[in-house]
Formats: C-alpha cells, sequence, structure tokens
C-alpha cells in the first residue's frame, strides 16, 4: 500500500461546515475521481483515511491534513487535480505527496491563526494581547457535551501579534499550541474579554494559515517539507482574495 498526505483548504460559506460533512464530501470526492482506496478489514469496511487536527466548525483554514492509503501505486501530481476537480467549491485540495515514514501527526505541534475583528482598533486590540501575554492563567468556559467545561487559555498560547487592516478592523496574528483539550480561537477571545473587556461589535473571522513543529522562535515548520524533500509533490494554487474573504 502507498500513504499519501493531502493539505487542503476550507473557504467561504464551508468553513461553516462541520467536520463530518467535511469527511463525508472528501469520501464522496475520493470515489470520483477513482482513487483506488484500501479499506479497513471486518464486517464494515471503511476507507483507510486518517484527519489530523480538523479545525472546528465556523473558522476558515489554509492548512488542514488528511492521510489516506491506496492500494496500487498513483502519481501525487495527477492525484492532485483529480481530486480537487471532485471537491464542491470551498474544499480546495492544494498539495498532494506520497508519505515518506513517520506519522505526520508528531509533525504538528501548533496552528497559526489569523482573527480579522472587525470594529476594534489595532489600538485597543494591542492592549488587550498584551493584557493577555502579561498573565501565566486565564480561565474560560466552554459548552461541551457534558456541559460547561473551564479551558486555561495562556498556557496554549506561543505567540501573539497585532496589525491593523483598512479602518477599525485589528488583526491578531496567533500561535497556539495544540494542548488537551485543544485551545480554539474563540477560547483566545474569551480570554480577551476576561483580561481586558474586549467585546467585538460583530463576530470575528478565524483562518487557519499554517500548522507544524514549534521553533525556538515561535514560528512553524511545514509538516510537508520531509515527504516534498523526498518526492516531487504537486501544488494547486495559492488562495485568491476572494477565496480567503
Amino acid at each position: 500500500m502507498q500513504k499519501l498526505r493531502v493539505r487542503y483548504a476550507k473557504r467561504g460559506p464551508l468553513r461553516f461546515t462541520s467536520h463530518r460533512d467535511v469527511a463525508r464530501a472528501f469520501e464522496r470526492a475520493l470515489r470520483r475521481a477513482g482513487v483506488p482506496m484500501a479499506f479497513s478489514q471486518g464486517f464494515n469496511p471503511h476507507p483507510k483515511i486518517s484527519w489530523i487536527g480538523a479545525s472546528p466548525t465556523g473558522v476558515a483554514s489554509e492548512a488542514e491534513y488528511v492521510e489516506i492509503q491506496v492500494i496500487q501505486r498513483v502519481d501525487p501530481a495527477d492525484l492532485g487535480p483529480r481530486l480537487d476537480a471532485a471537491m464542491p467549491s470551498g474544499l480546495d485540495v492544494l498539495e498532494t505527496v506520497t508519505a515518506t515514514g513517520g506519522s505526520l501527526a508528531e509533525e504538528i505541534e501548533a496552528s497559526r491563526w489569523r482573527v480579522e475583528l472587525p470594529g476594534v482598533s489595532g489600538e485597543a486590540l494591542r492592549v488587550a494581547v498584551e493584557a493577555l501575554l502579561a498573565v501565566e492563567s486565564v480561565q474560560v468556559e466552554r459548552l461541551t457535551k457534558q456541559g460547561m467545561r473551564p479551558i486555561d487559555v495562556r498556557p496554549a498560547v506561543v505567540t501573539a501579534e497585532v496589525s491593523t487592516v483598512s479602518g477599525a478592523c485589528g488583526i491578531l496574528d496567533v500561535v497556539v499550541r495544540q494542548a488537551t483539550p485543544a485551545v480554539r480561537p474563540d477560547d483566545v477571545l474569551s480570554a480577551l474579554r476576561v483580561v481586558a473587556a474586549l467585546e467585538p461589535p460583530v463576530p470575528a473571522k478565524a483562518t487557519r494559515m499554517a500548522q507544524g513543529r514549534l521553533d525556538d522562535s515561535g514560528g512553524l515548520s511545514d509538516p510537508l517539507a520531509r515527504d516534498r524533500a523526498a518526492a516531487s509533490g504537486w501544488a494547486l494554487r495559492e488562495p485568491a482574495q476572494s477565496d480567503v474573504d
């Protein structure tokens, strides 16, 4: 069997799609593209697909990863375009490579998020972020199936930087360690509310820009770099601004 690793994007209205629906769309696309999938054994066999750190419902992403296993060797340069053509608009295959071994999950320990906050000035956001970084612990509550659950956000925040786009729209670029339980962008915003009473007048828009292992400066390595170096992969395209919006 051959194992392949796929990076894909979740854009536009598709960011509101649940992971379960994304998984169903992906499986349908694999069938439409004629991918010779490997299946599990047993009474109810299913295709061998492994999802790595799927993003939560309601956020966009330029860096989602999935591994698939096939029973016949395929060329990633051919598979990428075929799979992308079979995907619904908004789920875009960006890169496909042959796995060279090891675990992809071990290559991912943090995410970099871009969070746009319309109606919040860059200065107000900067003051709130400085307050967050100045403390060691910030407890917030998240509603789960088991009820409200306390989460300490601060230990998961590796770096946080603020910029401003046209008008009053602060941009938060934050690297968050993938802890247990996972700290999501809305948890970071809840932490800013706790430490600085920051209340965006409209819902924020979060996009995952990258995943990878942390380096000494708080940056992220490319989880497919080793596979790409070992064998030629395929890159579909960089996102147009309309796709990201």
